[in-house]
């Protein structure tokens, strides 16, 4: 099965849940800008790129589910669980690789976030943040386990949401065949919520691999719209990105993203 059908039939599953919760849609766009809101989301987020690898002849479309559901943890805490799964179909990485599809590696974070804070609108989290080897192919994961630290900061200040989201993750096990890793991920985000409930998000989802002393730095533009299905809430995205700095082996140019989120007030 194609990850873009997967995807939609993974949608039309989580739609039969019916969405509980008092919460006006405009404070529901609200919290949906912030990622650590008290707010059970499920995004299926589509990405295409091109032009990668040293011949720029590869292409690769990639199918992220990611639930992202809070917990309460005393009457002072909250955490967060966002787990990211890709579904990955990519071809001509590199000269001969050929095309491989199927399920890449896991990023699981737990956030652990105070459920008030001294200053109005202004949120932090810090939590440990995992890499599970779970893909099927050599060439859509690493076959090793990772961890590291990762953290929020953000602020929310009347239709505005700005912030930024990083994570630092090592491998510390895995196929001795494979190579190493130890990657720094840094996501500084900016968006702006209208009355008519699109929102507007601009944000660059770097990293930096500190093996091979290169950066990755896409730069997102996208726009949203929350709407009502029936007695459900869905918040339908799409946008393009430009890789400003991209790695030999990386992709290139223009890229695609778009797909929906449901949500699930608490």
């Amino acid at each position: 099965m194609d990850s873009s059908r997967f995807a939609w039939l993974l949608l039309a599953a989580g739609a039969q849940a019916h969405a509980q919760g008092g919460d006006s849609d405009a404070e529901l766009a609200k919290k949906l800008a912030n990622p650590v809101a008290a707010l059970i989301s499920v995004p299926y987020q589509m990405n295409y790129d091109e032009k990668i690898g040293p011949a720029r002849d590869g292409e690769r479309w990639q199918m992220n589910f990611q639930p992202v559901v809070p917990f309460d943890f005393g009457s002072e805490w909250t955490i967060i669980s966002r787990t990211i799964v890709p579904l990955v179909a990519q071809q001509d990485i590199f000269p001969g690789a050929g095309s491989q599809s199927g399920l890449g590696d896991i990023t699981q974070s737990l956030f652990f976030a105070p459920k008030h804070t001294s200053v109005e609108g202004f949120t932090w989290a810090v939590g440990p943040a995992f890499l599970l080897p779970a893909a099927t192919d050599e060439l859509l994961g690493t076959d090793k386990w990772g961890g590291g630290p990762t953290g929020i900061v953000l602020m929310q200040k009347g239709p505005w949401t700005y912030g930024a989201l990083v994570n630092h993750l090592w491998s510390f096990e895995g196929h001795h065949d494979r190579p190493d890793f130890s990657s720094t991920f840094l996501q500084p985000f900016l968006s702006y919520r209208t009355t008519k409930l699109w929102t507007y998000v601009v944000n660059a989802e770097s990293s930096y691999d500190w093996k091979n002393d290169a950066w990755s730095v896409p730069i997102n533009l996208s726009a949203s719209k929350l709407v009502a299905l029936g007695k459900h809430r869905v918040s339908f995205f799409g946008g393009v990105r430009y890789w400003t700095e991209s790695p030999e082996s990386g992709a290139h140019d223009w890229g695609l993203r778009f797909g929906a989120t449901l949500l699930y007030p608490k």
